[in-house]
């Protein structure tokens, strides 16, 4: 009993430096602006506050089955708010956008967690206040009880802060945006104007697809680029291939990994159209592409002000934009295919988001298909932030 009394303990401990961490950061990192920034903070206090309700009351089990559910929803718990912890983090120190509660699936991940951790506080309190000699079915009813009081409170508590501060900043301009400049008095260029890419960036790309409605598969990208190094490894998820899969240049040096291989050097200019947002500025982007752009207006991403342009682009221009997805089609020949590609061009005159679509003929890739359809979604942020890019190693 004691044995197990002193691992759920430990449990409790793990879950109270969890929340500890969640509320550092807050209170040291959350700064959208808002009249309650430092209140969000102090509202995750709170559910730190239980975690440490059950630090000082652990649950206590006798049976091996009631042991290992009461385990089983400390560890539960655990892994939920891992995870969001990361999220959180990659969140404030990447500068995005700092809504906590964007959407119900972002704030999915918070319930949950507030929820596993005040049932198992709420069992010690049971235990504490009934005493360890109370019948079974009244203490786990007292336990549910006091869980639920204690998570309608901690989740109220933190999601009432974050909702109003985040309600506050509606009509506030933003401060700061991975994305570019803040400034509203900023205009950014025509359609026609000066587009070029950062002199580094934080890059991204999503890829995806179907035939008649049948998914192709997805694959995303993450690396980085200093002027024309580069550097990036993929998510491969597609009927043709499955694994990781990158592509890397280094002054004079190539690298390309094949989905499920390993790092090879290549000749340099055999792996310089790989370089994401450089590749779609250089080819799909030119001053003669854009010359017919159509422009669709100013919008605001994440804070930052943007032109969104729009060119019409055909497969060949599309693949040379993209030639990533061949992960999704393979050698089809795409050159009757038609699709168009929107670039956000911010206020500082570059490239930061673009989303690219094209159509055509399924049985290119697949036999007796009749549409078929691809996507991309290309972010360059952070840029002109210092990059260092590394060679890659097996």
């Amino acid at each position: 009993m004691r044995v197990r009394l002193l691992e759920l303990r430990l449990l409790a401990v793990l879950l109270a430096v969890l929340w500890a961490l969640v509320a550092a950061f807050l209170l040291g990192g959350y700064r959208p602006g808002g009249p309650a920034d430092l209140l969000v903070g102090l509202a995750a206090l709170v559910p730190l506050g239980v975690s440490l309700a059950a630090v000082a009351w652990p649950p206590a089990a006798r049976g091996g089955i009631a042991f290992r559910s009461i385990a089983a929803l400390a560890v539960g718990t655990i892994l939920v708010l891992l995870p969001t912890l990361a999220s959180l983090v990659g969140q404030l120190v990447g500068q995005g956008l700092q809504t906590l509660l964007p959407s119900l699936e972002a704030a999915y991940p918070w319930a949950l967690a507030i929820l596993g951790t005040s049932f198992f506080a709420g069992l010690g309190i049971a235990r504490r206040a009934l005493g360890p000699t109370s019948g079974r079915p009244g203490r786990l009813g007292a336990a549910v009880a006091v869980g639920a009081g204690l998570a309608i409170f901690s989740g109220s508590a933190l999601a009432g802060a974050a909702v109003a501060n985040e309600l506050a900043l509606q009509d506030r301009p933003a401060t700061a945006s991975r994305y570019g400049p803040t400034d509203p008095l900023l205009v950014p260029p025509t359609c026609d104007g000066a587009l070029a890419a950062g002199s580094t960036a934080q890059l991204t790309l999503d890829l995806g697809g179907s035939v008649d409605g049948r998914s192709l598969g997805i694959a995303r990208a993450r690396g980085a680029r200093a002027r024309t190094d580069f550097r990036w490894l993929a998510d491969v998820t597609t009927i043709r291939e499955v694994g990781l899969a990158g592509v890397a240049a280094l002054g004079s040096g190539g690298w390309i990994r094949d989905v499920g291989g390993r790092w090879s050097a290549e000749p340099v200019a055999d792996v310089a159209g790989e370089s994401l947002d450089l590749a779609l500025v250089g080819t799909a982007l030119v001053p003669s592409q854009r010359t017919a752009a159509e422009d669709l207006g100013l919008a605001y991403v994440e804070g930052a002000r943007a032109r969104r342009c729009r060119v019409a682009v055909d497969g060949t221009a599309f693949r040379a934009a993209f030639p990533q997805v061949r992960w999704l089609v393979g050698d089809a020949d795409l050159r009757t295919w038609r699709g168009q590609i929107d670039a956000w061009v911010f206020a500082d005159g570059e490239l930061g988001l673009a989303e690219g679509t094209l159509g055509g003929p399924g049985f290119a890739i697949t036999p007796g298909a009749i549409r078929a359809e691809l996507t991309a979604t290309l972010t360059a942020t952070h840029r002109g932030a210092p990059v260092t890019i590394l060679a890659p190693t097996n």
